[in-house]
């Protein structure tokens, strides 16, 4: 009998097998597919490879205006698309290779649940002490007339040659940054999405100013349009949809549907007696279900959709079952979106800390004035901190610039430490930094 078997080797699988292993529990791991999971094989790394390759077409550009020879700046994509499998080629071995450390045993093929205590995998039973659901997620479609005629993210990362045009169907961080990368390679790209705003959960004035900067270099963003169905003609696809109560389309050679994914559950829920609500497995602070010894965490609970948030739900459930405290505080959690430029945010935005009916204070700094960001080429940007006007303390920020991703974690960190804007404006910053824009941020309050 194992200690924890954990169904689902994406990033909050392996890693919470990884750790509970450290901790000298035993470990059956079981994963279907490939070793990492959704996040390694279709998502997050292969997604951020060819961001780096938009990256690196960007800057020859760039450097083509300021009159600096380049050479050939005629697309090929193929040496694109085998630097994206190498990458994840290269990183799935390193899982593979952790998953066979000593106390965790790797079980290749679909697992179900028979009760509590049991999983049945290829027709074997395993026993466990704990079991903890990891499954993740799928890409999720609209119920319309063509739908199966759309990609889907995992399709279009498997696109070994470009198309002429696409229409992505969705403007959230998925759909946004393929439109970013794909556009950079040359492709005539349509976005449409449902929302007044592309990427609803972000503030709307980091948003705006991100459809801004990719209108300027090409991409078509249409929002507030209901697409109802698709077909296929003689000149591609055509994907019809409703603008302002009028029907329009737009043809192109390939569509790719990204309106969000969809928790993928595994057999037997029923029979455990395990409660699955409308955005997936329910789970407490603790990510156990409301049978004892049986966790959900990632995407498969829905609570929030990120590798890293998987990862940490995994280390509450193992500190759980170890019968630790600790201070992890799930509810703050940065998220990115990789395109040119970035976003990130972590924390409330502006509308929700109206809705909520928070006294907060905003303000805002710019990359403009920023002499790291002058010198980069990358003034297109702001930093908007929403500050608590009773305890000082950061509730938001919202980051559209250069290395977002990256600048958010002092935030982030700060939030976590309880710590007032004026602590931040009290750190002193290397100069020149981007993170100087952080700085003169916070001075504002």
């Amino acid at each position: 009998m194992f200690d924890i078997i954990i169904i689902g080797a994406g990033p909050g699988g392996y890693e919470t097998a990884a750790e509970a292993a450290a901790h000298g529990l035993t470990v059956g791991i079981v994963e279907r597919d490939q070793m990492g999971g959704t996040c390694l094989n279709r998502g997050c790394i292969p997604t951020k490879a060819l961001c780096r390759n938009a990256e690196v077409v960007n800057l020859m550009r760039e450097a083509e205006v300021w009159g600096v020879k380049t050479g050939e700046m005629a697309f090929d994509y193929a040496p694109v698309f085998e630097r994206k499998e190498a990458v994840v080629k290269q990183l799935r071995e390193g899982v593979e290779m952790l998953m066979g450390a000593p106390g965790i045993t790797a079980i290749k093929g679909e697992a179900s649940l028979k009760d509590a205590n049991t999983v049945v995998v290829n027709g074997e039973e395993y026993q466990a002490k704990n079991i903890i659901i990891a499954t993740g997620s799928a890409p999720r479609g609209l119920p319309i007339e063509g739908a199966d005629l759309a990609m889907t993210s995992d399709d279009i990362l498997a696109m070994e040659t470009l198309p002429k045009s696409l229409c992505i169907v969705g403007g959230g961080v998925i759909g946004m940054e393929f439109a970013a990368v794909f556009s950079t390679f040359g492709v005539e790209v349509t976005v449409i999405e449902y929302c007044k705003e592309i990427l609803p959960p972000f503030d709307k004035d980091v948003a705006k100013r991100l459809k801004t900067v990719l209108s300027k270099r090409g991409i078509k963003i249409i929002t507030s349009a209901a697409v109802n169905g698709i077909t296929k003609g003689e000149d591609g696809l055509t994907v019809t949809y409703e603008l302002k109560g009028k029907p329009q389309s737009v043809t192109c050679e390939k569509v790719l549907m990204s309106v969000g994914r969809q928790p993928v559950l595994p057999e037997g829920l029923d029979a455990v007696g395990v409660t699955v609500g409308r955005r997936g497995i329910e789970v407490d602070d603790n990510m156990m279900t409301n049978i004892k010894g049986v966790y959900a965490i990632g995407d498969v609970n829905g609570r929030m959709m990120l590798a890293h948030a998987a990862s940490a739900q995994g280390q509450r459930a193992l500190n759980a079952i170890l019968g630790k405290a600790d201070e992890i505080k799930l509810d703050i959690v940065p998220s990115a979106v990789f395109t040119v430029p970035e976003l990130a945010m972590v924390g409330l935005t502006e509308e929700q800390c109206a809705e909520k009916g928070l006294d907060v204070t905003v303000k805002k700094s710019f990359f403009r004035s920023n002499g790291k960001a002058v010198a980069m080429n990358e003034t297109d940007g702001l930093i908007k901190m929403i500050v608590d006007n009773a305890t000082r303390q950061i509730v938001g920020c919202h980051i559209c610039g250069a290395h977002a991703a990256d600048l958010i974690q002092e935030v982030v960190t700060a939030m976590n430490a309880g710590a007032t804007v004026d602590l931040l404006s009290h750190s002193i910053h290397g100069h020149p930094t981007l993170s100087e824009v952080m700085l003169t941020a916070a001075r504002q309050f």
